[in-house]
C-alpha cells in the first residue's frame, strides 16, 4: 500500500464506516468513479444515485478523520494493512473475481496471499475421520509448498489451519467479523498462531460483530483467494457447499472426498461429485491436479524466504504462451481471449491463474487481464 495515496483510502475507509462496514456501497460507487476523491471533487455533476452514496462525507461538518479513528488504531497494529483491489499488493486471484472486496483487512503476513492456494472446508461437527482427513491433507499439500486456507470454523476449517502449521507450512484464515474479534472465541491461539505463520483476513472492518449474514459473503473471498477447494464433509445445505459453489463460479477447481453412503456428512460430499467435482481419495491426487502451481515450503529463516512463485522461473507450456501473446497491453477480458486463443473458457481462467501467479499477469479492476511490466 506505499504506492496508495493516504488521503484516498482514508476516504473509502470513512465511506465504509458510514454505511456501517457495508463493502458492497464501496465496491458499486468505485464501479462508477476512479476514486472517492475524484467523485468528492465532482460531487454536483455526479448522478443522484451516487451522491446518494456519497452523502454521509459531504454532510455538513461530517469528519472523516474522526470517523476511520478505529482503522487507524488498526493500522497502528504490528503487521496490520489495509489493500485496495485496485492498489499493489492485492491478492491477483481474488481480483479477479466479480464482486472482490474492495478493502481487504490484513493481520500478519499478507504476502502469503499472493502465493498459490488451496482452500480445505468441511463441517463444524465432523467425524473424527473428517477431521483427520484435515489435518492429513492440509499437511501434505502444506509440505508440497501451497498456502491452506480456511475460515477458522470449528471442526474442518481448524482442523486445516492445525495441519498445515503442524507441516510448517503457512495458512490463511477468512474471518466474518472484524480483524479485532477473534470468532469463534475459543480459537484465540489458534488465530495467535495462524498470525504468526500466514495471514488473518477480512473485508469488515475493525469492531465489526460475527453475523449469520456475513459468512456466506466470507466464502467467496476463501474461493476467490484459492486455485482450488477441497471439501472433506459436508451437508447437503452446508456453508461448505457455498463455498464450492461460490469456486466453481469463480473458475476454480472443486474437490471433495467420498465417504459412507449412510453418513449424513458424506451427502454433501457425494452431491458436489455428482455435480462435477473431481473425487480425491489421497492428497497425492489434488498434488498432482494443481502441482505446477506448488511453492517451495518457506524456510524459517524469515517471511522474505520465498517470495518469488517458482513457476516465474518455468519454461511457458504451449497454451500459456498462445494466451500470453493474446493479451493486449490496453488490458484483455477472459471472453475475448477465448475468442482471440479459441481455447475453452475454464482453461483460459486456469492459465491466467497462473501466469498471474507466475508474475507474468496483472489482474486488472473490471475483469481485465494485463501484461506484466
Amino acid at each position: 500500500m506505499d504506492d496508495f495515496p493516504a488521503r484516498e483510502l482514508g476516504l473509502r475507509l470513512a465511506l465504509l464506516r458510514s454505511h456501517e462496514g457495508n463493502p458492497r456501497v464501496l465496491r458499486r460507487l468505485l464501479a462508477q468513479v476512479p476514486s472517492v476523491e475524484a467523485a468528492l471533487a465532482a460531487h454536483a455533476r455526479l448522478p443522484p444515485a451516487v451522491r446518494e452514496l456519497l452523502a454521509p462525507l459531504c454532510a455538513g461538518g461530517a469528519d472523516w478523520r474522526a470517523l476511520i479513528a478505529p482503522d487507524v488504531a488498526f493500522l497502528r497494529e504490528e503487521a496490520a494493512c489495509v489493500l485496495a483491489a485496485d492498489a499493489p499488493g492485492y491478492p491477483p486471484l481474488l481480483a479477479e473475481i466479480a464482486d472482490a472486496p474492495p478493502l481487504l483487512f490484513c493481520r500478519g503476513d499478507s504476502r502469503v496471499l499472493e502465493r498459490p492456494q488451496v482452500a480445505i472446508v468441511g463441517s463444524r461437527h465432523a467425524s473424527p475421520a473428517g477431521l483427520a482427513n484435515a489435518r492429513a491433507f492440509a499437511a501434505d499439500l502444506a509440505a508440497a509448498g501451497f498456502v491452506i486456507t480456511s475460515g477458522m470454523a470449528m471442526g474442518v476449517d481448524a482442523m486445516a489451519h492445525e495441519g498445515a502449521l503442524a507441516a510448517g507450512g503457512d495458512t490463511v484464515a477468512v474471518l466474518g467479523c472484524g480483524l479485532d474479534r477473534v470468532y469463534p472465541r475459543r480459537h484465540a491461539a489458534l488465530a495467535g498462531r495462524i498470525r504468526a505463520r500466514g495471514c488473518l483476513v477480512s473485508e469488515l472492518p475493525a469492531g465489526t460483530e460475527p453475523m449469520p449474514a456475513h459468512f456466506p459473503q466470507r466464502n467467496r473471498i476463501i474461493s476467490g483467494l484459492v486455485l482450488g477447494v477441497l471439501v472433506v464433509e459436508a451437508a447437503p445445505d452446508s456453508g461448505s457447499l457455498i463455498t464450492a459453489r461460490f469456486a466453481a463460479e469463480q473458475g476454480r477447481e472443486v474437490f471433495a472426498i467420498p465417504g459412507s453412503i449412510h453418513s449424513p456428512l458424506s451427502r454433501g460430499c457425494h452431491q458436489l461429485i455428482r455435480e462435477g467435482a473431481t473425487l480425491v481419495e489421497t492428497s497425492a491426487q489434488l498434488v498432482e491436479a494443481l502441482g505446477h502451481f506448488a511453492l517451495p515450503r518457506r524456510q524459517a529463516t524469515g517471511p522474505s524466504a520465498t517470495t518469488l512463485p517458482l513457476p516465474l522461473a518455468m519454461p511457458l507450456s504451449e497454451d500459456e504462451s498462445r494466451l500470453l501473446s493474446a493479451v493486449s497491453p490496453a488490458g484483455s477480458t477472459v471472453d475475448q481471449l477465448v475468442a482471440q486463443t479459441g481455447l475453452p473458457a475454464p482453461t483460459v481462467t486456469s492459465l491466467l491463474s497462473a501466469l498471474a501467479i507466475g508474475g507474468r499477469l496483472h489482474a486488472l479492476p473490471g475483469g481485465l487481464w494485463q501484461p506484466a511490466a
